[in-house]
């Protein structure tokens, strides 16, 4: 089942938020993404539904009677939304989000009689909370560039490993450290050895990185020992958001041996606050990445016509970094990078298909992430390891400074958006993070 484009994705709709009509927005009304907030002298966290520069109250306005022309599915969402978490309204099926999407967007467009019964709150005054209850997290390697581009640099005869092109490549991350986007990032200590020295040391990693990254939610799970057919799952990813899996490079080229990622990631991932729902994004859906002549084709488990049809995502992204010495002098944050995420070798569907094919339940909240989105060209690096050879050529800013990896005080602003002719341009928001000293 694939999310196919209908009448919310009109890009003639217009909403009476005012905000949400502003060119350039990330959250017009084409896009009602979720998220969690909680406001001043609040008990509580509350989901919430980004329109503009506000964001919908969900369970306050279905108990102002915002919803109530929409049917029971729409109903029932709108009561799984009573929670702190997105969880419970993931754990409902595809149908069940469709018809909240509607309702909300029925109450939201530009001469809605049910205007009055929207509760909103502004941006402004309210406090971004992690939206999900993160039970596990697998963080995949799927950008054939990124993985050529690092393994040139230690390998590089044979930089792609023999069962790259064959199955997505993935570890299981650590969601107990999986933080809100604005989280800081305090620079992690770990056991490195670097080639001048004869013995390891337990110091600060100097090698602190980022990597540019596209996460989706498992909604409706399965059963252990069961897996997900490829053609069945799209319906089940709930949606998209941005993500940045904070690296140690140094931790990392002492440890990785023969296990793989450990303590270089398990210190951090920051998450975007916004969840941009699978159904949002189907204009923005393209055939999957175009394998190159003698690649081997996916086997049958991990192929099928509509994935190659509709399986990619064109989703452009950025990411900009801004020193303490140009936050200082008040200059604008520097473009380090852009990428799309349609230059993924392997798509989410094949991943979430991978992942369950041995029968490993997947669970609603559950997170996967795509690994560092790279491109073809040098301006699409989406790490500093690629950007900078692995220190070899660091990047000189405007300002004469120069960067191999970052330093305390550097902040990392992460951006994504769809845009195409004929489709209203939706965002993902931002994901942030400033770097911090260790202890």
């Amino acid at each position: 089942m694939t999310v196919h484009v209908n009448e919310t994705h009109d890009p003639s709709l217009e909403s009476w938020v005012a905000g949400a009509n502003v060119a350039g927005t990330d959250f017009p009304i084409q896009n009602l993404p979720f998220g969690v907030f909680k406001t001043a002298g609040a008990e509580a966290e509350r989901v919430g539904v980004a329109i503009g520069d506000q964001i919908v109250d969900v369970l306050a306005s279905r108990d102002a009677g915002a919803f109530e022309p929409a049917g029971d599915e729409a109903a029932t969402a709108a009561q799984a939304c009573a929670g702190p978490t997105l969880n419970p309204l993931m754990a409902l099926t595809p149908s069940h989000w469709s018809a909240l999407r509607r309702a909300l967007q029925a109450a939201l467009v530009d001469g809605s009689e049910l205007r009055d019964k929207v509760v909103l709150v502004p941006m402004a005054d309210a406090e971004m909370c992690l939206p999900v209850d993160i039970g596990d997290y697998t963080d995949f390697y799927c950008s054939i560039y990124h993985a050529t581009n690092v393994g040139k640099l230690f390998r590089p005869d044979n930089p792609l490993m023999p069962n790259y092109k064959h199955i997505p490549i993935g570890y299981h991350g650590r969601a107990s450290s999986v933080v809100l986007s604005g989280t800081p990032v305090k620079r992690p200590k770990g056991q490195v050895k670097p080639p001048t020295e004869d013995a390891p040391s337990f110091v600060p990693s100097r090698l602190l990185d980022y990597e540019l990254e596209v996460g989706f939610f498992a909604g409706t799970g399965n059963e252990l020992g069961e897996s997900v057919p490829l053609d069945e799952s799209d319906a089940r990813i709930f949606g998209f958001c941005l993500v940045n899996d904070w690296s140690a490079r140094d931790v990392q080229g002492w440890e990785y041996q023969p296990l793989g990622p450990f303590l270089a990631k398990s210190f951090i991932t920051s998450i975007a606050p916004w969840v941009v729902t699978n159904e949002a994004l189907a204009p923005f859906r393209i055939p999957a990445f175009e394998r190159a002549e003698g690649d081997p084709q996916p086997l049958p488990h991990l192929d099928s016509e509509q994935n190659r049809k509709l399986g990619g995502v064109d989703m452009q992204l950025e990411v900009h970094l801004l020193t303490p010495k140009m936050r200082e002098a008040g200059e604008q944050p520097f473009k380090l990078s852009t990428g799309n995420f349609k230059h993924m070798y392997w798509t989410a569907g094949q991943m979430m298909t991978h992942h369950s094919s041995n029968g490993c339940n997947l669970r609603p909240g559950d997170l996967m992430a795509s690994g560092t989105v790279s491109g073809p060209t040098p301006e699409s690096r989406g790490c500093l390891l690629e950007i900078t050879r692995r220190g070899a050529e660091p990047v000189d800013l405007p300002n004469g400074e120069q960067r191999k990896f970052l330093q305390d005080g550097d902040e990392l602003m992460l951006s994504g958006w769809c845009e195409k002719e004929g489709a209203k341009r939706i965002g993902l928001g931002l994901c942030t993070g400033v770097v911090v000293p260790a202890e």
